[in-house]
């Protein structure tokens, strides 16, 4: 496929605009506080380079978003694994207020005829030629603190920004608890002072390595990055929230994955 007449149609392909998408929150303030704790689904498409990543493409811009906005789930978040473990990689954030719509959109798909059509070369790939490697998914829901995602202010304008995905399994159900608690007491305002764009943070419900958290920051260029962390290590309310006795009597953190996503041309967030 031409790939300036591809990048041309994903673009269009959106069903809604992303100035619609887009929560009003300015920059810097937190979520709201007091709406509804959003579900997410974290998906991921492994592929090969090649027609696998033109056609998977193809599919989650033209078919697979439009669908799930009509059903309610917005602003979608596309993802390439810029920084990580097994590329190419497709990440997919899938948030809404309503986990039935969120868990059965697949079954829902399959009744939509717009949906079907837009879908039918990824959906009916031949057994000699897939789509795709494979599909794995995770089911989260947002923390109490932060309970709505919130759109970087870039997005808007289609302007620069890079995306860290950081995930914490804890050793415990104990500790995993102690280190949600740890965000609420001043973590989340610890990022925003280091001046991380807060995407995301969401407690694990359903997948792999149990327990565990994960939330997304984002942030103008990837070389700002060890600037953000520095700024944040060194905040003296981080230095003080470390170092008390409810977070430092032993390790709540028994592993981390970090890595780093680059927005597709056609993801909404």
């Amino acid at each position: 496929m031409n790939r300036r007449r591809f990048l041309a149609t994903t673009l269009a392909a959106t069903a809604l605009p992303v100035s619609d998408l887009v929560n009003a929150a300015p920059a810097g303030l937190p979520a709201s506080r007091t709406g509804p704790r959003q579900y997410y689904e974290l998906r991921t498409y492994s592929l090969r380079s090649g027609r696998q990543t033109d056609i998977t493409g193809h599919y989650v811009a033209s078919a697979l978003i439009p669908a799930l906005n009509r059903l309610g789930i917005a602003p979608v978040g596309a993802f390439n694994l810029t920084v990580g473990p097994e590329t190419p990689t497709l990440y997919l954030l899938l948030p809404c207020n309503s986990l039935d719509t969120l868990v059965n959109a697949q079954l829902r798909l399959r009744d939509d005829k717009q949906f079907l059509a837009a879908a039918d070369a990824f959906w009916n790939a031949p057994e000699d030629s897939p789509s795709f490697e494979r599909v794995e998914s995770s089911l989260l829901i947002a923390f109490e603190g932060w309970p709505q995602l919130v759109v970087p202010p870039p997005t808007v304008q289609r302007g620069k920004r890079i995306f860290q995905l950081r995930t914490y399994e804890s050793a415990s159900n104990r500790d995993h608890v102690r280190k949600i608690k740890m965000f609420h007491e001043g973590e989340f305002e610890v990022f925003q002072k280091a001046g991380f764009w807060r995407v995301f943070f969401g407690d694990a419900l359903i997948g792999s390595r149990l327990p565990r958290l994960t939330y997304m920051l984002s942030f103008s260029e990837l070389k700002d990055l060890d600037d953000l962390w520095f700024a944040f290590s060194n905040n003296p309310q981080w230095v003080k929230l470390k170092a008390s006795k409810e977070f430092n009597f032993e390790p709540i953190v028994s592993n981390i994955s970090n890595l780093i996503l680059t927005p597709t041309g056609y993801s909404q967030i």
